[in-house]
Order: structure tokens, then C-alpha cells, then sequence
């Protein structure tokens, strides 16, 4: 991961990027490189990093790809958080319309 990121200029997000290797956001690209680097091999801190957002006023989590299982999840740990599902381009119109 490490040589395939070497050739990869990073900037600075635009929104907030939370990282599931420190369970918090991170705005530095020289961090943001790290941190990918290290998701490949690292512990997933998804509880934790879930807690945090939460206790940052983050109510609602969009899971995008095929299956709901990070919903799910989200929705264990936290029950009073609203979140969805996009599985595919069939899903967006619904899913804009939930958050009109």
C-alpha cells in the first residue's frame, strides 16, 4: 500500500475524513497517507470510531455499495442514529429524496 500511495499526491479534504485506525477525523494528507497505509494491516476501531462521530452531533450514516451490513452495525451501536443503504444507482433517488 505504502508504494502504490508513494505516487499519489493527497490534499486536504473538503469534508471531514474519520479514520477507523485513530477513531477520529483527519484533515492532514501526510495522515490521511499513513492511516490508509496502516488500515491494511491494522485493528479496526469501528465501535470507537462510531462513539466519537456520535459524540460529534453525527446522527446519520449512508453505507454505500452492495449489502447492509455496516448499517447494521451502525445501527447496533447506536440505536438512536439514523442509517441507510445506497446498494446501487436505483438507490439514490430514494435515498435524496429521505434527506430532502
Amino acid at each position: 500500500m505504502a508504494e502504490a500511495l508513494a505516487g499519489v499526491t493527497l490534499h486536504p479534504p473538503s469534508l471531514p475524513v474519520w479514520s477507523n485506525v485513530t477513531a477520529r477525523p483527519v484533515d492532514d494528507p501526510a495522515e490521511l497517507r499513513e492511516n490508509l497505509i496502516t488500515q491494511v494491516t491494522g485493528m479496526v476501531r469501528w465501535r470507537e470510531t462510531l462513539e466519537n462521530m456520535a459524540a460529534d452531533g453525527i446522527t446519520r450514516f449512508v453505507e454505500i455499495g452492495t449489502g447492509k451490513v455496516l448499517a447494521g452495525l451502525v445501527k447496533r451501536t447506536l440505536p438512536d442514529a439514523e442509517a441507510m443503504s445506497i446498494e446501487g444507482p436505483e438507490d439514490v433517488d430514494g435515498f435524496l429524496n429521505s434527506i430532502a
